[in-house]
């Protein structure tokens, strides 16, 4: 019998990925719902090629383009993630969850209710709402699997050993930048921060590469995932990007887990997870191995290293207001409103603001909280930039 397979947000990297291993295999897999937000005429296209019955589109304009395109089709085209509920009535074997940012955040909610398995490459609803995802999880018996590449390093070797974590290091290629002193990236061009060594990814992941609050927020995911203090996780620059996680058990063991900078690993190991299927990779890079170079992150050139000292040991709000104020400057320096170097600094002041900091004590209960803080996170952005033209 074919797997059921749902993708959220297919038309990303992350979904372009998982449809690519699928094409290697198509007599196991039926894809039975695809999503995007605007990218309305890759989706038909992908409809079509696989033979999807049921599509959702997040933005109105783009959904009318479509629905018209296919109103006398036998295809449903849906504008509201709410559908989920009407499309399933049985659960799908597995659902990719890759929507950016917190948009993915109510889809990937809404999808374990009908998932046996559910991949998250969204970090921002694990950092926002993860004590809602986890309570979500255990009420609806559904598996999880993170897809981030360290964080699937990480969970792919835990399940593999009996002993407890001592300590993890996530690495971090260092971006364009990591020899530069913050001081001197006043004139970044986009072009400049879109220059990532080694990955290719979209244009939100890659500056939050530049700036390395990625991995300041994968610190936060492990943390909560791997319900792990924070002071037992560290960051590691690794130019090579060709080692992805080091776990130091508490049995003198470590562990250093590498794979070739491609999703096409942790996403292939997570989709065929507890089988024997093999993935044809590249032969291991000597030359890479024996020039590791790791070394620590430096304040000077990344400060926002120092936001992790201000994350709280307990799920709350105050991660919102730092995923949501990172998800704002980002899109306002690719929509050249802001300098690069802005982001970094309105992210350090948000942070230190009284009316957020507060937040710490206080947990989301329902989604409408995290939803909020966004909102309210944003209006205090715009009333920084204000002040500073004035």
């Amino acid at each position: 019998m074919k797997k059921k397979i749902a993708i959220l947000g297919s038309t990303g990297s992350i979904g372009k990925c998982l449809l690519d291993i699928i094409d290697k295999d198509s007599n196991s897999f039926e894809i039975v719902l695809l999503t995007a937000n605007k990218n309305y005429k890759e989706l038909l296209k992908q409809a079509k090629k696989y033979k999807v019955k049921n599509l959702i589109i997040n933005d109105h304009n783009s959904y009318n383009h479509a629905a018209n395109i296919y109103k006398f089709s036998n295809i449903k085209i849906f504008n509201d993630f709410n559908a989920i509920t009407h499309i399933f009535s049985n659960k799908v074997d597995y659902t990719l969850s890759a929507i950016v940012g917190i948009d993915g955040l109510f889809p990937t909610i809404k999808m374990i209710e009908f998932s046996k398995t559910i991949a998250i490459a969204n970090k921002e609803s694990i950092i926002c709402a993860w004590n809602l995802i986890k309570k979500n999880l255990k009420k609806f018996k559904t598996n999880f699997i993170p897809i981030d590449s360290e964080h699937f390093s990480i969970w792919s070797s835990i399940n593999l050993s009996d002993s407890g974590i001592e300590k993890i290091y996530l690495t971090a290629s260092g971006g364009p930048f990591y020899k530069r002193k913050f001081a001197n990236l006043k004139n970044v061009k986009i072009s400049n921060a879109l220059n990532h060594p080694t990955w290719k990814m979209g244009k939100k992941i890659t500056i939050d590469s530049a700036t390395l609050i990625n991995k300041v927020f994968e610190v936060i995911e492990a943390k909560k995932i791997f319900n792990i203090s924070f002071k037992n996780l560290d960051i590691l620059i690794h130019r090579h990007s060709y080692v992805h996680a080091l776990i130091k058990f508490n049995n003198g063991l470590i562990n250093l887990i590498a794979h070739d900078t491609s999703m096409t690993v942790p996403i292939f190991n997570s989709l065929y997870w507890g089988s024997k299927k093999k993935l044809k990779t590249k032969s291991i890079n000597l030359k890479k191995f024996n020039s590791l170079d790791f070394y620590k992150a430096k304040k000077a050139n990344f400060p926002l290293i120092k936001l992790i000292k201000d994350i709280p040991d307990y799920d709350s709000l105050f991660e919102t207001v730092l995923v949501s104020a990172n998800d704002y400057l980002v899109s306002l320096f690719l929509n050249k409103k802001i300098k690069f170097i802005k982001i970094i600094k309105f992210l350090i002041k948000i942070s230190k603001m009284k009316r957020f900091t507060k937040f710490k004590k206080e947990k989301p209960k329902i989604l409408n909280d995290i939803i909020n803080m966004r909102i309210l996170t944003i209006k205090e952005i715009d009333k920084l930039i204000i002040n500073e033209s004035n």
